[in-house]
């Protein structure tokens, strides 16, 4: 069903609030903006898909009222876009939510899973993707693309049901649960412009001053953007930005030498320059941290590829890919005892951290039977 008025929103969303689940997709562009423009959201409960248009509908509060409903749980397939795109579209991100790509890792399945692969895989079902590159901003919508885009959420309820079950059943709901409220945070979804600078491209040569140097003008940056509603790279680019931090020039004239600014008006172009010094005079007890990772001694490889191996052998017993359990980093960590290390916490340390750390203490070895490793 394509839902084009108030009044048929209003309606759906009646119905849809006596459901404990609702699948939710959406369909979105954002080349030329900072903010991503809604342009479909395709929700389905276990007895109907629908097609909402945001375009064609001003006011969207009962879709709103859903989305933050504590007693409906929100099904999505890799919800990390389309939960920033409900926070623009609605003030706040939709909660309780369940992503079936996350869920998939712990029940055996690779990590990143598509959506095509796990409808398959779950309903036997293989979808089209002859609408993939869709403008869905463009009006009027055909039969076809709102099938397409129906199906997105018409199969998720029922793989959450199965999938609820086999996460019972392995008692593994309470793994699931921490490693989601990680993904749908706030503060992961919604950007702080003060800490723009963390996703700066090649800023891992920066000094500390640099990166405060970097904290100012990425955050001048992103509130531009945004007020602008144009792309960060529109205002300025991300090597244009490194250099300057590196350079430090405190005139216009001085940065105007850095090949790219010729693309920043006077006003941006005196705007940085205040920036870029807000950062170089700032407290050094203010500089940020630089986050250098301790490079593993030669013994110390040699020690992650035996941990290592030990992982992938809890990887094929449990089901679940090593990704999802552990990074190099994290069996680093470990190795080394930092009070931090994830696998010393949680669901890992239950799964993994407490064999690795009886492997680290010599309580076990490892062996090839039948070349296989194994256990001793």
């Amino acid at each position: 069903m394509y839902i084009r008025d108030f009044e048929a929103l209003s309606q759906f969303c009646e119905r849809a609030a006596h459901s404990r689940v609702v699948a939710v997709d959406t369909e979105f562009i954002r080349e030329r903006t900072y903010y991503p423009k809604l342009c479909l959201v395709q929700v389905a409960t276990a007895d109907e898909a629908v097609a909402i248009d945001p375009l064609l509908i001003d006011d969207l509060t009962p879709l709103r009222k859903i989305m933050l409903d504590s007693r409906v749980t929100k099904v999505f397939h890799a919800c990390t876009q389309d939960l920033e795109v409900l926070l623009n579209a609605f003030g706040a991100v939709p909660a309780p939510v369940f992503d079936t790509q996350l869920a998939a890792a712990f029940l055996g399945q690779r990590q990143q899973l598509g959506y095509g692969a796990l409808v398959e895989a779950y309903c036997g079902v293989r979808l089209a993707k002859a609408e993939s590159l869709t403008d869905w901003a463009r009006r009027p919508l055909d039969v076809e693309q709102l099938r397409y885009a129906e199906d997105d959420v018409r199969y998720l309820p029922g793989i959450y049901d199965q999938m609820l079950e086999q996460l019972s059943r392995l008692d593994r709901l309470s793994w699931l649960g921490p490693e989601m409220d990680a993904l749908t945070d706030a503060a992961r979804v919604q950007r702080d412009p003060n800490e723009a600078y963390l996703h700066l491209k090649r800023s891992s040569s920066l000094t500390r001053r640099q990166l405060a140097v970097a904290r100012e003008a990425c955050a001048w940056r992103e509130r531009t953007a945004s007020r602008r509603n144009i792309p960060r790279k529109w205002v300025v680019t991300d090597e244009v930005l490194v250099e300057s931090c590196r350079r430090v020039p405190r005139t216009v004239e001085a940065l105007r030498r850095i090949r790219g600014t010729e693309s920043l008006g006077e006003r941006d172009a005196l705007a940085l320059v205040e920036a870029i010094e807000r950062g170089a005079d700032s407290d050094p007890a203010t500089y940020p941290q630089v986050q250098h990772r301790d490079r593993p001694s030669a013994e110390m490889e040699s020690v992650l590829d035996l941990m290592y191996a030990m992982l992938r052998i809890v990887s094929d017993k449990s089901g679940i890919a090593p990704q999802l359990i552990a990074s190099r980093d994290d069996l680093h960590d470990l190795a080394l005892g930092r009070p931090k290390a994830r696998l010393a916490r949680g669901w890992r340390h239950e799964l993994a951290g407490r064999s690795l750390q009886r492997l680290l203490a010599g309580e076990v070895g490892l062996t090839v039977k039948e070349g296989r490793v194994e256990t001793l």
